[in-house]
């Protein structure tokens, strides 16, 4: 497969930042705005419910600092979170002045001024709680994992992740597009979550006989251990040359230098959720010539954001709608196509029936091709746990205490959610960590938790 053909410049362009830095000036000006209401819509629209009428405040007082101290407070992933979430349907979809004055206050650029302002300043607001002699082992190095991690660490217990891969801080870190938040800007984060006294283990793969050992050994287990490869379609032709999954596509531009990223000539783009219009965006900006996404259903169907959906477009990505992939084309092993069966849709909505039209199919050529479908679960990697249930590939637990049916074991994040939003998975984190220490604080939580 080529490297981009596109110059380091070019590149550096491309990639850079989504939503640039607000300087002094604009982020009084866009502070100015803010209405300050006193029920707060949009800190209700925030899955971790920062306070952001108090933090906007205390940015048009010129103490970004603070702002910063208000922000960590409830996100630890304040900073990541400022850059990547989808603020447009969150907190600033909920904004008043949305439909009073045609455009909401820049809430997440004002949230990445002033966690970037501590950040510059070299200043964390926490602080490790005193030991309660307690110690929980978190399998999973994600936003879920580490938040849970950090907040454990506040209440005083000694925390252990387990993290397969080789740096910390998950999707975060590695699967999203690059000029939504760089490598740095999301290691920063999980550097100073093991700052507070969190021991990550990277490379550290759990498995069902790893798990048991950890029943052992701690007094509480938090499963947070996300998804696993993209699903396969199961078709001809899968293990082409040039067929690749989403996240593969996505990692590359973070472990490599941009000018080293390999990238189609023409690409097409199997899926219709954000990850598929990360790939695309990505793709075109690495400098492939023709980008199309094919969807099985209809536009209005697609999974994706619409702000996300505009951002390809800018981008010239295609969009082909009710095509089914049902073999990829190759010779001599090189993907040079695929070939998609046309569908007629009946009905509206999810539950809208899918037919094949008859005789009816299309080939689309290209030179790489990139399923972003959903992924794998990977609790059955888990071996069976005795007291934990999995429906659907979904681990089950008490929503209040995050608390599988097996005493002292915990789960949250994307392997219940199935891929939800990075604030989403903070929060899990959060209600996890405040379960496990409501059970450790019980007067036998001395026993350690046994299979």
């Amino acid at each position: 497969m080529p490297k981009t053909t596109l110059s380091s410049e070019e590149l550096r362009r491309n990639f850079a930042d989504l939503h640039p830095a607000l300087s002094d000036n604009e982020a009084l000006a866009e502070a100015a705005r803010c209405l300050y209401c006193h029920d707060a819509p949009c800190m209700r629209a925030c899955p971790t419910h920062i306070d952001v009428p108090r933090f906007i405040r205390q940015i048009l007082h010129q103490d970004p600092l603070d702002a910063a101290r208000t922000i960590f407070s409830e996100n630890v992933f304040g900073g990541s979170c400022a850059r990547v979430c989808p603020t447009e349907v969150l907190c600033e979809g909920a904004c008043v002045q949305r439909p009073l004055q045609g455009t909401p206050v820049r809430i997440g650029q004002l949230q990445r001024y002033a966690t970037d302002a501590a950040e510059n300043a070299g200043l964390w607001f926490h602080q490790p709680g005193s030991p309660t002699g307690k110690a929980v082992a978190v399998v999973g190095g994600g936003p879920a994992g580490l938040s849970c991690a950090h907040e454990l660490r506040v209440l005083g217990h000694a925390v252990t992740v387990f993290e397969a891969r080789e740096v910390a801080g998950g999707l975060n870190t590695l699967g999203l597009a690059l000029y939504k938040i760089t490598t740095e800007a999301a290691l920063a984060e999980a550097e100073r979550i093991a700052r507070m006294g969190v021991e990550i283990r990277c490379g550290a793969r759990v498995d069902a006989a790893l798990l048991t050992q950890l029943r052992e050994e701690y007094d509480a287990i938090f499963l947070a251990i996300g998804r696993g490869a993209t699903l396969d379609l199961g078709i001809p032709g899968e293990s082409s040359e040039g067929v690749w999954e989403a996240l593969d596509f996505i990692f590359q531009t973070h472990r490599s230098p941009l000018a080293a990223c390999e990238v189609g000539r023409r690409v097409v783009v199997i899926g219709g959720g954000n990850t598929a219009i990360d790939v695309a965006t990505e793709a075109a900006r690495l400098g492939a010539e023709q980008v199309t996404i094919a969807y099985r259903r209809r536009l209005n169907d697609m999974p994706a954001y619409g702000y996300e959906l505009d951002l390809a477009r800018l981008d010239r990505v295609q969009l082909a709608f009710l095509l089914q992939p049902v073999a990829f084309l190759a010779e001599n092993g090189r993907l040079t196509g695929v070939r998609f069966q046309r569908l007629r849709m009946e009905g509206s909505g999810r539950a809208a029936s899918l037919t094949p039209i008859p005789g009816a199919t299309v080939d689309l050529p290209c030179d790489m091709a990139v399923k972003a479908l959903g992924q794998r679960s990977l609790a059955a990697s888990l071996g069976e746990i005795p007291g934990v249930q999995i429906n659907g590939g979904q681990i089950r637990i008490d929503p209040c205490s995050r608390m599988t049916g097996a005493g002292g074991v915990f789960a949250g994040g994307d392997c219940l959610s199935n891929g939800a939003e990075l604030v989403d998975a903070v929060q899990d984190g959060k209600l996890a960590a405040r379960g496990i220490h409501a059970y450790l604080s019980e007067p036998d939580a001395h026993r350690r938790i046994r299979p």
